[in-house]
């Protein structure tokens, strides 16, 4: 199919965004959408696949848009995502939002799911006391479940947040990192503060950490605690033990909703030790209640890069005859 269409009105600043430097964004979206694109001024000819060249020729409406301002790379590569797999399930009760998305209450109004996964994932959250988010680095899992969280806090849905990681080290011994156990466990949670740091602003933040309503602690603090009208996020759980993730789920208690993330291709437990995100993936497939998102490379959200050095180990486990 040949589709051809102008941009209007006419901008040549907004032109020379949205190509690129010498047209290199619009070789980037040929690549992503296997399509053939040649234009002359504002006029484009794009040749396709029927769906691939309206997907094509949406994207470059949409950044034409926002090409009033400098285009980054990062949304350059966050709209080929859209592109390439856009949204179409329907909204979340109580969130609603004209243009389709479901919308969350956080100081990031630009905050919606980009691909299809990503928003079954937000309504598991949203419809479910306990929810699984399993994939490869990149697909938002955590990220996305504190904006859940931000926003069940948000609309007093919640009283509280807390946020938890098991403190298994990647290589390294925390014994040979300096400090105090505060100051030797903060690093494994810094991502959870990156998180809440843009989705709430610093002082938000610490405010919230001074009134108790955010909470940030290793996974072995949880332990014998009942966990009432909070938010709770496991992050990294495929390094927990069965035992471990036993003990974390069994700890939610009335008005409280869960979300466990994790990959289980880059599992740090000592060799022989069993993922208890492997195992409670087998256990709790059919319990009632419980969802899972399985996210894969499509799903990536980062650096074009990560979505393919994600697709290498995956194509090498395969060969390899693991899971």
């Amino acid at each position: 199919m040949i589709l051809r269409f102008t941009l209007e009105p006419v901008d040549n600043t907004r032109l020379a965004r949205v190509c690129g430097s010498l047209d290199a964004h619009l070789r980037e979206i040929e690549a992503a959408l296997g399509v053939k694109l040649t234009r002359r001024d504002a006029e484009f000819r794009v040749d396709g696949a029927k769906t691939a060249a309206e997907r094509t020729r949406s994207l470059l409406e949409g950044l034409y848009e926002r090409a009033r301002r400098p285009l980054s790379a990062e949304t350059l590569q966050l709209a080929l995502v859209e592109a390439k797999a856009p949204v179409t399930a329907p909204r979340a009760e109580g969130h609603e939002d004209t243009n389709g998305p479901l919308v969350l209450r956080t100081r990031r109004a630009d905050l919606s799911a980009r691909t299809p996964r990503q928003h079954q994932y937000l309504q598991q959250i949203l419809s479910h006391d306990i929810t699984f988010g399993l994939g490869p680095a990149g697909t938002g899992k955590t990220f996305l479940a504190v904006a859940c969280a931000v926003d069940a806090l948000e609309r007093a849905a919640v009283q509280r947040i807390i946020l938890t990681r098991p403190a298994v080290e990647a290589g390294e011994r925390l014994g040979f990192l300096p400090g105090d156990l505060t100051q030797k466990v903060d690093p494994y949670l810094r991502p959870l503060y990156d998180a809440l740091y843009d989705l709430l602003g610093f002082d938000r933040v610490t405010k919230a950490f001074e009134k108790g309503q955010l909470e940030v602690a290793p996974l072995a603090f949880m332990r014998g605690r009942t966990l009432n009208h909070a938010f709770v996020i496991l992050d990294e759980a495929q390094n927990t033990t069965p035992e471990q993730m036993k003990m974390f789920l069994t700890r939610i208690g009335f008005g409280s909703r869960c979300v466990v993330t994790g990959d289980t291709s880059q599992i740090d437990l000592p060799r022989g030790v069993q993922s208890g995100l492997i195992d409670a993936e087998r256990v709790l497939a059919k319990v009632k209640g419980i969802a899972m998102t399985h996210f894969t490379s499509a799903d990536v959200v980062r650096h074009p890069l990560v979505a393919r050095i994600v697709e290498a180990y995956e194509a090498r486990a395969k060969r390899e005859g693991r899971n």
